[in-house]
């Protein structure tokens, strides 16, 4: 069975039988601050689970693309070394919005993967299903079909499912596989244990609650199910082969790395989970991943989603050179990895133009990092003459975070190059100022998990937060917005003082929110007799745009009037009728993040997870060298 065909098997299974066959969602989630990128299923649903967002169904199914390659869900260092993980994959799922729950759930589980007409076929006799401690419910359900003996309990870490730190969760019953050759090694002890004999190929979460900020678990209005099976995972169980690398998603891009690497004098891919194979199944992971992002309009950059996107793309490049490969390769996987989904996730008439897009990215970061590299070479090698030079034989914790955290030089890079220097690294003190920085990271982060039940206590009026940020309304400055609510440090607040920051929702609003990709405006908020800058914009929850403000002068409350002015707008300033050109076409080096970000999505085809094209808003600029606003094309940065 191939994995086309394993994916339509599992979405006709549940379209059957009344859900509604969704699209993937971009990799970039839409209107949520508190995730990176998708990395299941059920995030494109998080506000139907809730009761925030009404659908005209109640059942869906879909096979989502996911990325877990940063925060929680993070699998970046175990891909290439296991044969079951990835940074990109497809999770299929069925979903229940208060229809259906664990019986129906489990009933349709057990019928898809052992069914040989309607489904997978799998042996009985192959499977196992875990439960969480204390759902007897579950277990009950699932000892009809199983023997009891196969039936497992576990605690919160294998069997208590949550998105993020906030959000939807409940307890989770998993589908265990047994893919050895003998029977008679078909034990318990095999499940949720080390290595790949005994997998998960299933995932059924029951979800019964919402956890806030504070860590309180608080009933849904409807309990629900959400389902994840990863495709890759499942595709090799049919395909009866013992990695994920091995099946025919990975056969046309291997068999093009290994093209290019026995070009270069390098060995080709061996297959069968070779460990010399290491380099090869990271770099076809990462190029995936690195495809399916930048086709949904993430962009290399040093933070947030790009910054992770730089991180798979150079530990991709470093493999490569374990291959022998030392001149640009990554850009020319770009054509078989969109072969692998066009026509499913990239509509198949926009394909070559995908191709085109992603290369034109990948080159020119590939050529960066090879420089990169090239001067980490000399750079090390420098700070290890100087330290021999003083008698000493390891590079300081301030030294190997500098090459790390101002050259750019990765630290696996840097162990490498010091040890044939014959140096070696001061490591707690590196990891001591790196953990510093990420905690400043982290409080400064826009993604931080929120608390967005605050929002349910406001008491908003109707119709508040109506957005006016179009050409033909307001645009860019807005006069006589008022504030119709306040919460400071997760609650409610009738004011803000000069000095603190919070979040403020609007009768009407120009400040577009972060959302399908886009940057949020900034900008400020003027009163009078007061004043806020405003800091970021998102809609924690669809029919309300929240704004995080910081005062400057004077209190804010729910009284007077205001004028809203995006950053690159100014309250004064006229009312645009024609936008002017945003940045540079193609951006150059100088353009923020930002602006690359806004035309990366310019140019974004609508593919088969693209639900609508996402609009962009162009500022006015001001010209460098005069303080009026101008419709001249000048890059972002150049002001």
């Amino acid at each position: 069975m191939t994995t086309n065909e394993v994916r339509e098997r599992f979405l006709s299974f549940f379209e059957e039988r009344g859900h509604r066959r969704v699209p993937s969602s971009s990799l970039v989630p839409a209107e949520d601050p508190t995730l990176l990128f998708t990395n299941a299923g059920m995030v494109q649903f998080k506000d139907v689970f809730t009761g925030r967002e009404a659908r005209d169904y109640r059942r869906a199914t879909s096979s989502q693309k996911c990325v877990r390659a940063g925060g929680k869900h993070n699998d970046l260092d175990n891909v290439g070394y296991t044969g079951r993980h990835h940074t990109f994959f497809e999770m299929l799922g069925n979903f229940s919005f208060g229809d259906y729950f664990k019986e129906d759930a489990i009933r349709f589980a057990w019928e898809l993967l052992t069914d040989r007409d309607v489904g997978y076929g799998l042996d009985p006799a192959r499977l196992w299903a875990t439960v969480f401690l204390s759902d007897d419910d579950a277990a009950a359900i699932w000892e009809r079909f199983l023997p009891k003996e196969r039936v497992l309990r576990f605690g919160e870490s294998e069997n208590f499912w949550a998105m993020g730190d906030t959000g939807p969760c409940g307890p989770c019953s998993e589908v265990h596989y047994f893919r050895g050759k003998d029977l008679s090694g078909n034990s318990a002890d095999r499940v949720n244990a080390p290595g790949d004999e005994t997998i998960e190929v299933w995932n059924l979460v029951f979800m019964q609650f919402e956890r806030d900020g504070s860590g309180k678990l608080e009933p849904l209005p409807r309990p629900s199910v959400d389902t994840g099976a990863g495709l890759e995972r499942l595709a090799a169980v049919l395909q009866g082969v013992g990695n994920n690398f091995d099946t025919d998603l990975f056969a046309g891009i291997l068999s093009s790395l290994s093209d290019i690497v026995s070009g270069s004098g390098g060995p080709r891919y061996r297959g069968n989970f070779a460990v010399e194979d290491i380099p090869y199944r990271v770099i076809a992971d990462h190029a995936r991943a690195a495809t399916m992002l930048i086709a949904d309009g993430v962009l290399p950059s040093n933070e947030g989603r790009g910054y992770v996107l730089r991180r798979i793309l150079r530990r991709a490049l470093r493999y490569g050179r374990r291959l022998g490969l030392h001149e640009p390769f990554l850009h020319r996987l770009a054509r078989p990895v969109v072969d692998v989904y066009r026509g499913i996730h990239i509509e198949a008439g926009e394909a070559d133009g995908v191709i085109r897009r992603v290369a034109d990215v990948l080159r020119p970061e590939e050529e960066r990092f090879a420089r990169t590299l090239t001067e980490g070479i000399d750079r090390i090698g420098e700070a290890a003459s100087r330290a021999r030079q003083r008698h000493e034989s390891v590079l300081s914790g301030e030294t190997v975070f500098r090459l790390y955290d101002t050259y750019g030089i990765p630290i696996e890079v840097i162990h490498e190059i010091a040890a044939d220097e014959g140096v070696s690294l001061d490591e707690e003190g590196f990891e001591k100022l790196l953990e510093e920085q990420r905690r400043a990271s982290r409080s400064a982060a826009k993604f931080a998990a929120a608390d967005v039940s605050v929002y349910d206590k406001l008491d908003l009026p109707p119709g508040h937060s109506v957005f006016r940020g179009y050409p033909e309304h307001d645009f860019v400055s807005l006069d006589g917005a008022r504030i119709v609510g306040l919460a400071k440090e997760g609650a409610p607040a009738a004011r803000l003082e000069a000095g603190e920051t919070g979040e403020a929702v609007a009768d009407r609003t120009v400040f577009y929110p972060e959302g399908g990709g886009q940057i949020a405006d900034t900008g400020s908020w003027e009163w009078p007799g007061g004043q806020a800058e405003v800091l970021h914009v998102w809609k924690p929850r669809p029919d309300t745009i929240a704004h995080r403000v910081r005062v400057v002068r004077a209190a804010s409350s729910a009284t007077p009037p205001s004028t809203c002015a995006c950053r690159n707008g100014s309250a004064g300033a006229p009312r645009r009728t024609t936008p002017a050109p945003t940045s540079c076409t193609p951006p150059c080096g100088r353009c923020s993040e930002r602006e690359r970000a806004r035309w990366a999505h310019s140019s974004r085809p609508i593919g088969y997870g693209s639900t609508t094209r996402p609009r962009l808003r162009p500022r006015p600029h001001r010209s460098p060298r005069s303080s009026a606003w101008s419709t001249r094309r000048f890059c972002a940065t150049a002001r």
